[in-house]
Order: structure tokens, then C-alpha cells, then sequence
């Protein structure tokens, strides 16, 4: 087996099925926290995500390896109207205004193009953005880690492990193998609480959308779209920092082929589509990209078996509690690995462009993005962005970079 899986490969059944069942995994705690948190359904959001990854894929033409799961940039205004005002119509009218607004915006940039994205977005800004949104992250990881060391430094370790000295299929599935590993140890520790699953052995098979239950048409309520919709901008300034770090991740660039606009156009419409399902709008999700880094498979192939399996897992009640019984800890251990290796992402952009920091343009662009991308709460990322491609235009600087940044772009191209 080569030393990467390109985004075109398609690997056997047998191969792709368990690579899909690692991003499930990968993407499951968070997909399902959202909907905990602000009174949605998680069977709705687990089938709203594999649903909406589909969507994605489709209008992408399989050349983004992104998976798509429930956005945290709306907890706040999902929680006002769902658990204060008991209102999941109004809601969800404000998840199919953050839908419209992506693609209102598809439709501008299919008229205007895409290639100024990569001006206004030279190597000094995509560096260091694509690093905090791994660093950005790591305070969870570390957390969820800390509800115990021990079992998050065995999975850890044993992921990192895999990563480096395991041979054939096994090095592909590191965080997979972690992940059952880590579960089997804090089994043997009394760590896992069985009992949710047991419970669910009862019911065996759950209808996520059910008339008259979940399912609500959304309501043009325009306090709720209002609300809503221009969060929208957030995380479509997100998305293209996770398609920078996808860029660098697999020698690709999907702001150009497919183009960041079909992005835009398949994360909208899945967003559409989860409004009428009842779920959360969705959001191109930071932990399948790590998997990407970390196993160098970046085939798409294995991002449509992750959908499926989602869908699956939404209406098969034992695996829906069979995964929510993994011990934080265990997730923890292999996130701090998968959030890391986006942050050294960021570091490689910079190193490959050369990036001359004796310039005090470069020196004050990546330092202030640094510090706003970690140290703002709330969507330190996005205005880390905004702000670092503001400095970029208004602050002078010497041309030869622009120059580096197209040979590095070219050489890109080449690989």
C-alpha cells in the first residue's frame, strides 16, 4: 500500500468500511453534543449529518474529503428558541435562513469566481488560520482528557504508536484501533457505564423523523431568521479555513477544483435540508480533517461509507449508545492528537512558503492572528481571519513574497 490515499483512490469494502466507521467515530461526540445542549434530537442530528455529507459530496463531485456535522457557532440561538420559547418551528426557520444565505453567496462567487480568495489569502494569513483552528481546539481535547489521564495517554500513545511503526491496513486505522483499545481498558477498569446500552436493547431500531414528533416545517419567523442567518458568515469564513487546511493536507486545492463556491452551494443545501428534518445547521467538521493528517488516506470514497454509516447509526438505537458509552478520556487522548496535527498544518504552509518573518508585515499579521484565533471565546477563528486578511491588505510589504507564495502555489500543482 503506498505512503498516501489519494482524494480519487477507491480502497476495497473491506478497507473502506472500518476508514468510514474512524470518522463516525471521529465526528460522533460532537455531532450529538449540539442537539444535547439546545433540546434537538440527536438520531435527527446524526441523520441530518450523514444526509447532509452526502449533499456535500455530491455537489463537491467527490473532490472534497470533508465530512459534515452540527455547527456550535448557533448552540446560543438554537437554545433560545427550542428550550426557552419551546418553539422548534421558529428554529428550524432560522436554520433554513442560515442555508439561504450560503447559497445566496455560492451564487456571487460563481458570478465573480474564486481566485481572489488566494489574494487577500496569501500563505502568511492561511498559516497561521489553519493553525488555530487546530490550536483553537485543543483546550476540549485537553478537558475531556483530563476526566482521566491515564486511559487518555494509553489511547494517546497507542494511536501515536500505530501512526508511526504499524504496517499495512493497521497504519490507516490508528485512531480506530486506539479508540476500541482505549474502551477495552476502561472496561477493565470499571470505567464504562453499560447500563444506556443495555436500555437500548429494548428498542432496537428508532425513525429519527417522526410526523407530529421531530419533524416540524420550519416557520418563516423572522426574529429566529434574523437571529441566525448572519451567523452564517462565521462559519462560511470557517469552512474556508478548513478548506486551507484540507488544501495543505492532501496537495490539493479545493478553493479552485471544485471551487470554494460549490462548497458554499453543498454546505447550504445540506444546512436546507436539515431544517426540514428537524437538525442543526451543519458545518464542515475540524476532527475528520485530523484523521486525514494523521492517516494520510484522504480518499473521498471512505467519507461516503462515514455518511452511510451515520444514517444507519441514527435509526439503530444499540450503536447510538454502544458509542456514547466510550469514556471522554478515551476521545479525549486521540483528539489532542487529531487537533494537533491541524495546527502543525498551519506551521508546514509556513514553512513551505518560506514565509520571511524578518519582515515586520509577516511578524504582525501571524502574531496578531495568533492572538485573537486563541485568545477570543467565541469565533476567535473567524475574526482572527477577518483581521489577519485586513492587516494583509492595508499593511505594505515587499513583493518578493507574493512572488514565493506563487512558486509554492505552482509546486503545489505539481504534486
Amino acid at each position: 500500500m503506498s505512503t498516501e490515499v489519494q482524494i480519487h483512490e477507491r480502497l476495497p469494502l473491506a478497507q473502506a468500511i472500518p476508514l468510514g466507521l474512524q470518522h463516525v467515530f471521529a465526528m460522533f461526540g460532537a455531532t450529538v453534543l449540539v442537539p444535547f445542549l439546545t433540546g434537538l434530537s440527536p438520531s435527527v442530528a446524526l441523520l441530518s449529518s450523514g444526509i447532509g455529507t452526502i449533499i456535500f459530496l455530491l455537489l463537491t463531485k467527490s473532490r472534497v474529503p470533508a465530512y459534515l456535522g452540527s455547527s456550535f457557532a448557533y448552540i446560543a440561538a438554537l437554545t433560545i428558541f427550542v428550550k426557552g420559547q419551546h418553539n422548534p418551528s421558529s428554529a428550524m426557520g432560522g436554520v433554513l435562513a442560515v442555508g439561504v444565505v450560503y447559497v445566496i453567496i455560492y451564487f456571487l462567487m460563481a458570478a465573480f469566481g474564486t481566485r481572489w480568495i488566494h489574494k487577500i489569502v496569501p500563505p502568511i494569513v492561511a498559516g497561521p488560520v489553519v493553525a488555530i483552528i487546530g490550536l483553537s481546539l485543543t483546550p476540549t481535547a485537553i478537558s475531556m482528557a483530563a476526566n482521566n489521564w491515564p486511559i487518555a495517554a494509553f489511547t494517546l500513545a497507542l494511536a501515536a504508536l500505530l501512526s508511526v511503526y504499524a504496517k499495512g491496513f493497521l497504519k490507516i486505522i490508528p485512531i480506530l484501533i486506539a479508540i476500541i483499545a482505549g474502551y477495552f481498558v476502561a472496561t477493565i477498569m470499571g470505567l464504562v457505564d453499560f447500563k444506556p446500552l443495555y436500555a437500548s436493547l429494548n428498542t432496537l431500531f428508532v425513525f429519527p423523523v417522526k410526523l407530529g414528533s421531530d419533524f416540524r416545517l420550519p416557520s418563516l419567523d423572522k426574529v429566529a431568521m434574523l437571529a441566525m442567518a448572519p451567523l452564517a458568515l462565521v462559519t462560511i469564513i470557517e469552512d474556508l479555513g478548513h478548506m486551507i487546511v484540507l488544501g495543505n493536507i492532501t496537495h490539493s486545492d479545493p478553493i479552485e477544483n471544485p471551487g470554494f463556491h460549490r462548497v458554499l452551494l453543498g454546505n447550504g443545501l445540506a444546512t436546507v435540508v436539515a431544517s426540514f428534518l428537524g437538525g442543526p445547521p451543519v458545518t464542515t467538521y475540524g476532527e475528520n480533517i485530523g484523521v486525514l493528517a494523521v492517516t494520510k488516506v484522504y480518499s473521498t470514497f471512505n467519507i461516503w461509507m462515514a455518511a452511510i454509516i451515520a444514517i444507519i447509526f441514527s435509526m439503530f438505537n444499540p450503536l447510538q449508545a454502544a458509542i456514547m458509552s466510550i469514556p471522554t478520556a478515551v476521545m479525549g487522548g486521540v483528539t489532542i492528537l487529531l487537533f494537533g496535527m491541524i495546527g502543525t498544518a498551519g506551521l508546514r504552509t509556513l514553512i513551505e512558503a518560506k514565509v520571511d518573518f524578518s519582515e515586520t508585515k509577516n511578524l504582525i499579521i501571524a502574531s496578531v492572528i495568533f492572538a485573537l484565533g486563541i485568545g477570543l471565546p467565541d469565533h476567535g477563528v473567524a475574526w482572527a481571519t477577518i483581521v489577519g486578511i485586513t492587516l494583509n491588505l492595508v499593511l505594505k510589504g515587499h513583493t518578493e513574497n507574493v512572488k514565493v507564495s506563487s512558486s509554492v502555489k505552482k509546486q503545489s500543482k505539481v504534486r
